[in-house]
């Protein structure tokens, strides 16, 4: 199988399994977080080669990711808050890439990153926020300007999230955090977005109301 199609499998398989310990919540989807947050940290250990300093940054990306996801998920509006959050991960993800290679044009940052280039971030910022709407759309929740607005915020987070581990890879001199997931390399390579994504969305919750972020997120 080529490299797009074991992307493609792993992509759909992972996808479904966290949607669906998501629709379940509490136990299925702490556990399949807990460790998701714990393969992160390991494999930024190992590639960072267990230095102190890179290992209490490697506690708290991991630790924000998890609080975030878990955050989020708890109280009403979770479920949308969190599906909202995988579709315009992903989505901005899959566009960025297949607009990138057709598209091709001035690269992004090439020292970080020399693949992304500056057509894949729009197209991908555009599907993104379009791909949140459409979400909030299916959960029956009435659409408010500030909806964009968050969501611009969180896909542009995302992309950031991304370049981010791009960078902290480059910095290591590796390609992919390990090789655990078929076309992806590791939990973290995977993750990268979402991460980034999450912890802004819990944030801009948070400011509107403390104890629900996601009804600070969703709720107008």
């Amino acid at each position: 199988m080529s490299e797009l199609g074991l992307r493609i499998c792993s992509s759909v398989v992972l996808a479904t399994l966290a949607v669906l310990v998501t629709w379940l919540g509490s136990l299925p989807f702490y556990v399949f977080w807990v460790i998701a947050a714990g393969l992160i940290f390991l494999e930024w250990a190992k590639i960072s080669g267990y230095r102190p300093p890179w290992l209490l940054a490697g506690g708290v990306y991991a630790g924000a990711f998890l609080s975030a996801m878990i955050l989020l998920r708890d109280g009403p509006l979770g479920l949308a808050a969190i599906l909202w959050l995988f579709g315009m991960v992903w989505t901005t993800d899959s566009a960025a890439y297949l607009a990138g290679r057709a598209i091709g044009g001035r690269k992004l940052w090439p020292s970080v990153s020399p693949g992304k280039t500056w057509a894949g971030a729009i197209a991908g910022t555009i599907a993104g926020v379009a791909a949140g709407l459409i979400v909030l759309i299916f959960f029956g929740i009435p659409l408010h300007f500030m909806h964009g607005v968050f969501a611009l915020v969180i896909v542009i987070a995302a992309q950031l999230g991304d370049l981010l581990e791009s960078a902290i890879k480059r910095r290591f001199k590796v390609k992919d955090t390990s090789h655990l997931i078929p076309g992806h390399g590791g939990v973290m390579d995977r993750c990268d977005s979402l991460a980034a994504a999450c912890v802004v969305a819990l944030v801009l919750g948070a400011i509107r109301f403390v104890h629900t972020p996601a009804q600070g997120l969703l709720a107008w």
